[in-house]
């Protein structure tokens, strides 16, 4: 077979990239070839999303793959997840998307709650309820009697309006599309009831499509700029974590997953989703996954705390190698300070170090005051919450999970790694690191038949990227620790991710 290319944009909530992917004798071989900021925009008190300078950004990757002077194949885009574009009646985009942090829907989905019982959202979505949903903003917008919101005809989820701009043909991906806790995952539409009951015409989604589409080929204008030619773009996992997972290269169905970077996600992947009352009432998520499959997950806050405390150091004039936080952290005693890294206070603080610190001083513990300190703080809660976390998983999954495997970001950190180990006591696979790149890339290889089936794709992946597994040690070190954290954490509700 024909050795073919394929590029992905990648964009998560703090960067994005463009990455080169390449099958070459069954083997995937990857190149960066930009890399750029993705930052919130804040407007007021508001907070929103650039999609024009992500536009621009896509325009300079696709310059970039001209200069590589390879023929590509395909173009795939995955972003985060819940957050959309307004499009009029003459197809143009209006406004700024809002960003899910944004706190205008602060609340809302109790006042949604007084409309339509919370179970039977759940129920019907079988998504955790989370206030940032698409399905609580646009009911936020909606209350607001939101001026542009009159004027919108339909939405595009981030990577279906990028898409959009790239193609000018119009697409709802359906790993995306599960994510806004409109789509019922056991008929793989929209629920139009949730919708009206918002006060929102069920009108605005369109057709749903599934990974692997071809939405269309670059406009004229885009082509001739980039001079790319009329290269196809196809729907991939649209949702990053839906790409993410679809890269874990698992050899059976026994595995949970971690996707590790400003969120984690924690999860197994099932045929069918589960929705029952214990998952609602433990806020369990069924997002769409590659192939039909259900991606059975919690959201779990990740890297955001350590991100936002770089932000504040950076600021004193102290900027961090990642690989030197990983040793900072392994220099400070153990297990002086414990957060639940979901709790409310840690949404979006004006300073994390400030909530870290009163958090540990309402739990009685010694906060930190040292950059190690806060970092050990951070991974140390994370392997915590991880282990708590996957215990649910266990009781609720239909087979047995005998390892965890660990992808994005974070599966490059040896020491979280390992410290995931001894707390959660099974071994955890790490890699790939760009898992959500790989996935992009990969979907768009099966859509041009150059593989046939998911379990080859994540073959092909183990065979083409190094793997680090790590053994669970000091299980009853860890133990006593996870009894402390249980008992910090009990008390204080609500929580955002649990």
């Amino acid at each position: 077979m024909k050795n073919k290319s394929f590029l992905a944009f990648d964009l998560g909530a703090t960067s994005g990239r463009t990455i080169l992917g390449s099958l070459e004798n069954g083997r995937l071989q990857m190149k960066e070839l930009t890399r750029f900021p993705n930052q919130m925009l804040q407007i007021g008190h508001h907070f929103h999303w650039n999609i024009f300078s992500l536009f621009e950004h896509l325009k300079a990757g696709l310059a970039a793959a001209r200069a590589e002077g390879v023929e590509i194949t395909s173009i795939g885009i995955d972003t985060w997840g819940v957050d959309f574009a307004l499009i009029a009646e003459d197809g143009s985009i209006i406004g700024i998307p809002y960003a899910y942090r944004d706190p205008h829907t602060n609340g809302i989905p109790e006042k949604y709650f007084e409309i339509i019982p919370r179970e039977k959202v759940y129920d019907l979505t079988g998504i955790q309820v989370m206030n940032f949903n698409s399905l609580y903003q646009l009911f936020a917008l909606s209350r607001a009697n939101n001026s542009l919101m009159k004027a919108t005809k339909e939405i595009l989820f981030m990577p279906d309006a990028l898409a959009y701009l790239l193609t000018g043909n119009k697409v709802v991906e359906y790993t995306i599309a599960s994510t806004s806790q409109i789509l019922n995952p056991r008929t793989k539409q929209f629920e139009a009831q949730l919708l009206e009951k918002a006060g929102v015409s069920p009108s605005i989604l369109g057709k749903i499509v599934m990974p692997g589409h071809e939405i269309g080929v670059l406009r004229d204008d885009i082509a001739e700029e980039c001079e790319l030619g009329k290269v196809k773009v196809v729907a991939v996992a649209g949702h990053d974590t839906g790409a993410a997972v679809a890269a874990v290269p698992a050899v059976n169905e026994n595995f949970a997953y971690l996707s590790s970077g400003t969120w984690s996600l924690m999860g197994i992947e099932v045929k069918d989703p589960i929705i029952n009352q214990k998952t609602s009432a433990l806020n369990f998520t069924n997002e769409g996954g590659v192939e039909g499959t259900t991606r059975f997950l919690k959201n779990i806050t990740g890297m955001w705390l350590l991100e936002q405390c770089l932000k504040e150091w950076k600021k004193e004039g102290i900027t961090y190698a990642y690989e030197k936080l990983v040793q900072m952290a392994g220099t400070v005693p153990a297990f002086q300070s414990l957060v639940d890294t979901d709790h409310t206070s840690f949404a979006n603080p004006v300073s994390m170090t400030a909530a870290i610190t009163e958090y540990c001083n309402s739990t009685d513990q010694t906060a930190p005051t040292s950059h190690a300190e806060f970092v050990r703080c951070i991974f140390e809660s994370l392997s915590l919450k991880y282990r708590y976390v996957l215990g649910l998983l266990k009781d609720l999954a239909p087979f047995t999970i005998e390892k965890l495997h660990v992808i994005g970001g974070g599966s490059k950190n040896p020491l979280l790694n390992q410290w995931t180990a001894n707390s959660i006591g099974i071994p955890v696979v790490a890699g790939p690191s760009e898992a959500t790149a790989i996935g992009n890339i990969m979907i768009q290889a099966k859509a041009a038949g150059c593989v046939d089936s998911l379990q080859e794709m994540r073959q092909i992946i183990g065979e083409s990227v190094q793997l680090d597994e790590f053994k669970p040690q000091n299980s009853e070190e860890w133990d006593e620790a996870y009894k402390k954290f249980i008992k910090i954490i009990a008390p204080l509700i609500p929580h955002r991710g649990t």
